[in-house]
């Protein structure tokens, strides 16, 4: 029978004979820095047939195939490009794609999102921290990175109820008080001062240093967060505040 064994969609040479789609991963890196929740977000270039010419988008690109071994690679990679520094929490968000997401054709993202210490970054030039307020992001973004953006806020709150992911936020050493303003900035509300170093210390996830840090007040202890590729996971969510 004409065509048996033959994979559907390849032709005689088995090279595939239908068109595919673009493939780019995104990322979605949030950092801390003046007290406030930001992400970093890149110009754009102006170049003869780039979509979006000149618009703020997230940091991202094509899957390279010869450097890539799978998604989570190229992520990784473009975190490093632009920022200099190997993400301690780096999660796959998600995927979109449509016909009319890039004008250059049928495309698909898969996106994901990272934290870094805003201490550890050395930003490339077309690169800058944008300041989250609200849980928005004023800026227009170029594509649906707008809706990526706004997924990946979502997804960190939520995880940051019942997760130790702000302490990957954390320079290398810092305070209990430290680390519960880090919680408050991402939640957007206060926490109780008492709960929340009990929870801290008794999720066993981080330890102190020898050292203490000296100011005009008493001095505090400084801690560190404990080598593990994996968040905690509390058992109850933080509760807002009576």
């Amino acid at each position: 029978m004409a065509g048996e064994g033959r994979t559907e969609g390849s032709g005689k040479s088995g090279q595939l004979d239908f068109p595919r789609p673009l493939t780019t991963v995104d990322v979605v890196i949030f950092a801390i820095l003046d007290d406030r929740l930001q992400v970093l977000l890149v110009q754009r270039p102006a170049g003869e047939g780039e979509p979006f010419p000149l618009s703020l988008a997230l940091p991202g690109g094509f899957v390279d195939v010869a450097k890539d071994r799978d998604l989570a690679a190229c992520a990784a990679r473009k975190l490093q490009e632009k920022t200099g520094v190997t993400s301690p929490y780096l999660e796959q968000l998600g995927s979109w794609g449509s016909a009319t997401r890039d004008p250059r054709g049928w495309s698909a993202t898969h996106a994901y999102f990272a934290l870094v210490p805003t201490q550890a970054s050395v930003l490339t030039s077309d690169a800058r921290w944008c300041p989250i307020s609200g849980g928005r992001l004023k800026e227009k973004l170029a594509f649906d990175h707008g809706d990526i953006l706004a997924t990946a806020i979502q997804r960190l709150r939520n995880k940051v109820e019942y997760t130790s992911l702000p302490a990957y936020l954390m320079p290398a050493e810092f305070t209990l008080p430290d680390l519960q303003r880090v919680y408050e900035i991402v939640l957007d509300r206060p926490l109780e001062k008492s709960a929340f170093r009990t929870r801290i210390l008794s999720a066993d996830m981080i330890e102190p240093v020898a050292k203490m840090r000296r100011g005009p007040n008493r001095p505090a202890q400084l801690y560190r967060l404990k080598k593990s590729k994996e968040p905690v996971y509390f058992v109850r969510t933080f509760n807002p505040p009576e």
